[in-house]
């Protein structure tokens, strides 16, 4: 572990900081989109194909067995992460919106009946919004919504009043990508469980900013995907329950998630191999333990109060800037701030900030229901990371002081 946080030595890290962008030094305020990568999880990926190249699971000899315990590490590291009871209890998917897909097509399809209600929030992600209204659409169920307020935060009191016992799951952003706000996730759950639905918690923004443990939550799902966390793309996690995993279908059929196969019958695999099926993502699981490993190293609690300090920093000098208006202004947020600007598109700010190496992300962030409700098309976002510095903040309030002026 770092023994002082030193945001300078932890950008030597990360090669792709060092770089220009139309011959300005990259500011990368894009982390919510996805994290940069540290050169330990770089180089684990050319270390598994230069190393140990093999498949896992079946082969018996020395690559195989040494790919196959490095990619169970991984497995067993990602339950110490979100404090699971079990391996069994850790899915690896694509990612955020296939391991919730996969909780819709196989729980969803099982337990949802018609009459039955699904509830998610205002702030969802297109990801956990439309996979429950195909599986509403399908089933002749109805999906209800919680409201939110002016500042982005749920309205618990309008929760209770959705919850009854035709309520079989309730799904629910751990944290808004688009707005930072770190919703009250317990208390949902606990409130859902009263009334014997289940719950699944999208924690694709919060695991690499909040400490997380499943047993505490208690939730029934946690999806949540590697490269918001300093890892790779193409590889997430599924923590489920055991109990429940065990009594829902296979997602896919094929090799690996099968014990016999005869053309009359199939026996399943065992979890959590009952819902991996065929070759999967080794290379980039692998180097997911080197981001997970990473992230422990620096200590999460240490980075995120690091990263408050850059929000509270850039909310203020940002408020300085005539016209713009911040969209989320949640008691408790993550170091995310979405704004607009009177007058200006968003799409011309993107483009703008660009040439001068500052990366941001524009429009509706897959949550347009979202934007609706504040009655807006998109949104500027600058998202910040435990390498990003209060002089690239300085950088992105000129260049948005800059923007002003071209439009006015």
């Amino acid at each position: 572990m770092y023994k002082v946080f030193d945001v300078l030595e932890i950008r030597k890290d990360f090669p792709i900081l060092n770089q220009t962008i139309h011959g300005k030094p990259l500011v990368y305020f894009d982390n919510a989109a996805t994290t940069q990568k540290p050169q330990s999880v770089i180089q684990a990926i050319s270390e598994y194909y230069q190393e140990f190249n093999a498949n896992i699971h079946r082969g018996i000899h020395t690559l195989a067995e040494k790919a196959t315990a490095e990619y169970e590490g991984t497995r067993e590291m990602v339950r110490k992460f979100i404090n699971a009871s079990s391996t069994d209890e850790i899915i690896f998917t694509r990612g955020t919106t296939e391991s919730i897909n996969l909780v819709a097509a196989t729980f969803g399809r099982q337990q949802v009946k018609a009459g039955d209600e699904v509830i998610i929030t205002t702030m969802e992600h297109h990801s956990n919004i439309v996979p429950w209204q195909m599986l509403c659409e399908e089933k002749g169920a109805t999906l209800k919504v919680i409201p939110i307020n002016d500042a982005g935060e749920i309205i618990l009191e309008e929760y209770e009043k959705l919850l009854s016992e035709r309520t079989k799951l309730v799904a629910a952003v751990y944290v808004s990508n688009s707005l930072g706000t770190i919703n009250p996730v317990k208390e949902i759950i606990d409130r859902a469980h009263a009334f014997g639905a289940r719950v699944l918690i999208d924690g694709a923004q919060a695991s690499a900013h909040l400490d997380i443990n499943v047993q505490e939550l208690n939730c029934d799902f946690y999806a949540f995907s590697s490269h918001k966390l300093y890892g790779p793309t193409g590889i997430g996690v599924l923590y489920g329950k055991r109990e429940l995993l065990d009594s829902m279908p296979p997602y896919q059929g094929g090799g690996e998630m099968i014990k016999e196969v005869s053309f009359e019958k199939t026996t399943y695999n065992e979890l959590p191999y009952k819902f991996e099926a065929g070759t999967p993502n080794i290379a980039d699981t692998v180097a997911f333990k080197k981001a997970l490993e990473y992230v422990n190293e620096i200590s999460k609690p240490v980075a995120a109060e690091y990263e408050h300090e850059l929000l509270t920093y850039a909310t203020e000098s940002l408020q300085e800037i005539n016209g713009l208006r911040i969209v989320g202004t949640a008691k408790e947020k993550i170091s995310i701030v979405s704004f607009v600007v009177e007058g200006v598109h968003h799409q011309d700010i993107g483009i703008i900030l660009d040439t001068q190496g500052i990366a941001v992300r524009t429009g509706h962030h897959c949550t347009q229901p979202l934007m609706q409700r504040f009655g807006i098309p998109g949104t500027t976002r600058a998202s910040f990371a435990m390498y990003n510095t209060k002089e690239e903040i300085d950088k992105l309030v000129k260049g948005l002081h800059r923007v002003v002026k071209m439009f006015r």
